[in-house]
């Protein structure tokens, strides 16, 4: 057994690639290979193509029959209940963040689309009204620009809890891309890499 003292007269190097020696060991079972999983996410797929097939003929229905003015109730509540719902999602992202959980990159991610819903219904609902402008400029200066601050926010806490992880696995230089990073692991990227590097590795003579 290696013993910390003998660790800690490893360079940099030498314990990337022990860790990385270690990666190749681990035979632990891959957990998108679970086949109830594997059901549960099938039919999640399925469904949400359901949905997809099902929303293009309803919006093209909407589209064609909608009225071009609607008089509509409770107008004070839904805007009011909209905007408690925006501040308890910036209450909430504010909290994770100071808490440093990984809550963060939910509240930034639906604090910035509850923004950009914000943007849209203030600008459309004031079409040819006098209120246009405001709302314009409104959006423009205050909630577009923070639902892309709050978007980047969440790309970035992605991408240093990836890299963190893909330094913890042993690996140097970047990590993978996050459209290629797989569910709940990182032992597939790290051992196509692992792979990688052995190509490229010139072979001892034999």
């Amino acid at each position: 057994m290696i013993t910390p003292e003998e660790l800690s007269r490893l360079d940099p190097r030498e314990r990337a690639a022990l860790m990385r020696a270690l990666i190749t060991l681990d035979h632990r079972p891959d957990p998108l290979a679970d086949p109830r999983l594997r059901i549960r996410r099938r039919r999640g797929l399925t469904f949400l193509l359901a949905c997809c097939v099902f929303l293009i003929p309803w919006i093209v229905f909407l589209a064609l029959t909608l009225p071009v003015r609607y008089t509509a109730g409770q107008w004070q509540a839904a805007w009011t209940g909209f905007d408690v719902a925006l501040l308890l999602s910036l209450a909430a992202t504010a909290w994770a963040i100071w808490r440093k959980r990984q809550l963060a990159i939910v509240g930034a991610i639906v604090t910035g689309t509850l923004l950009l819903c914000d943007a849209w219904f203030d600008i459309m609902l004031s079409w040819g009204g006098p209120d246009l402008w405001t709302a314009v400029l409104t959006a423009a200066l205050g909630e577009l620009p923070l639902a892309m601050l709050l978007f980047l926010a969440a790309r970035q806490f992605i991408h240093h809890t990836v890299q963190v992880a893909w330094a913890r696995l042993g690996m140097e230089g970047p990590a993978p891309p996050f459209r290629r990073v797989r569910l709940f692991t990182l032992l597939e990227e790290a051992a196509l890499e692992l792979r990688i590097d052995d190509l490229d590795s010139p072979r001892p003579p034999s």
